[in-house]
């Protein structure tokens, strides 16, 4: 039987004929018609005055904090259930990435967590749409609100997903994405950074272009990065974002369908849904209960393998990681985190999924229990 990915990219639509355009129009680099066209079109599904198309998450994540100035002497709150590059990126501009815990509500970054990790230092908050489910957002707000600070969100695995009926990266200072080959939205590679303010706007513009002076070509006033995203990717985005709602809309049933099947089975728990959140659905996740369902998270994914199906373990902590274990907050209790990534698997997850994909799945998971 072949193997089931854990995700795939769905390109049914328009990318292959957007992508010869580009190529037949010679624009083939970092500026032409697609790239105006994605940076537009993301910007209102994002729901944001601007978006600035990228490289990659990562470096989404690295222009937010140059433009706000992030940097040596600073701190930063992140969780510690995400993905490396949230810390990563903090370190890039010479600042101190501090640990805190994730609700147990949300799975995204605690805001109870937050207000007892500020110190003078803190500078700002990077808040995770963990799994596509948005983040507290009005409670982070608040506390940077009252105490000066900015807010970066990491919506890498947020496409399209909703808080209190406004979308991910409209929410905070500044929103970052990416179009990973994983993502519900992707370009292979690729990312995005949404912002009102045109200040930031202009600085994230004059530090993705090397630092040239849009005004004096070749003149550069700051020490700047190659972080462009080019007219093909952009082509790429272009297409998906079309078929947003097919994409969307075939990934609800997908997460439906596993819910329906997977509800009654024992040790088997799913990610919770904050009753203000419309979560995006990028890749099924479950947690494993070794006592009520006869084995560990790292067994069932072994079975799994076995049967040609690939899942995902949850995130390490990062607290937990060698270039963060002595670094601040490392040496906090972080009980949710921790045990969210000892339990949390990632399911096959794509809108390319049948439902004899999803059956098989469900069916490797019961038979795995016996």
């Amino acid at each position: 039987m072949d193997r089931l990915p854990v995700a795939a990219p769905d390109l049914r639509g328009n990318e292959e004929r957007y992508v010869v355009d580009a190529i037949r129009s010679s624009w083939i680099s970092s500026t032409g018609p697609y790239v105006d066209r994605f940076e537009r079109e993301f910007a209102a599904f994002s729901g944001a005055r601007a978006a600035v198309s990228v490289a990659n998450g990562t470096v989404a994540l690295h222009l937010a904090l140059l433009a706000l100035a992030a940097g040596p002497g600073d701190e930063v709150i992140v969780p510690s259930l995400t993905y490396v590059a949230t810390a990563n990126a903090v370190r890039y501009v010479g600042a101190e990435p501090v640990f805190v815990d994730v609700d147990p509500a949300t799975w995204c970054i605690d805001p109870a967590a937050v207000e007892n990790a500020l110190t003078p230092r803190t500078k700002g908050i990077i808040a995770v749409h963990l799994y596509g489910h948005p983040a507290d957002m009005d409670a982070i707000n608040r506390l940077a609100t009252k105490h000066g600070l900015w807010v970066v969100e990491d919506a890498a695995e947020a496409h399209g997903a909703q808080y209190r009926g406004r979308r991910a990266g409209s929410l905070g200072t500044i929103g970052t994405f990416s179009f990973y080959g994983n993502k519900i939205v992707t370009s292979g590679e690729g990312g995005a950074v949404t912002v009102d303010d045109p200040e930031l706007e202009r600085r994230i513009r004059l530090f993705r272009g090397q630092g040239m002076d849009p005004q004096r070509r070749y003149f550069f006033p700051v020490i700047g990065y190659n972080y462009r995203l080019t007219n093909v990717a952009c082509a790429l985005l272009c297409a998906q974002l079309e078929r947003w709602m097919e994409l969307a809309g075939r990934r609800a049933a997908v997460f439906e369908a596993y819910e329906r099947a997977l509800s009654q089975v024992a040790g088997i728990g799913f990610q919770p849904r904050a009753d203000w959140a419309e979560p995006a659905r990028w890749l099924f996740c479950i947690t494993v209960d070794e006592a009520g369902f006869g084995m560990s998270r790292d067994e069932l994914a072994g079975r799994l393998d076995a049967d040609n199906i690939e899942t995902r373990p949850f995130f390490h902590p990062l607290h937990r990681l060698p270039p963060y274990e002595h670094r601040i907050g490392s040496n906090r209790p972080l009980p949710v985190t921790d045990h969210l990534a000892l339990a949390g698997l990632n399911l096959p997850t794509s809108s390319l999924m049948t439902d004899e994909d999803v059956a098989r799945v469900v069916t490797a998971i019961k038979n795995a229990r016996r």
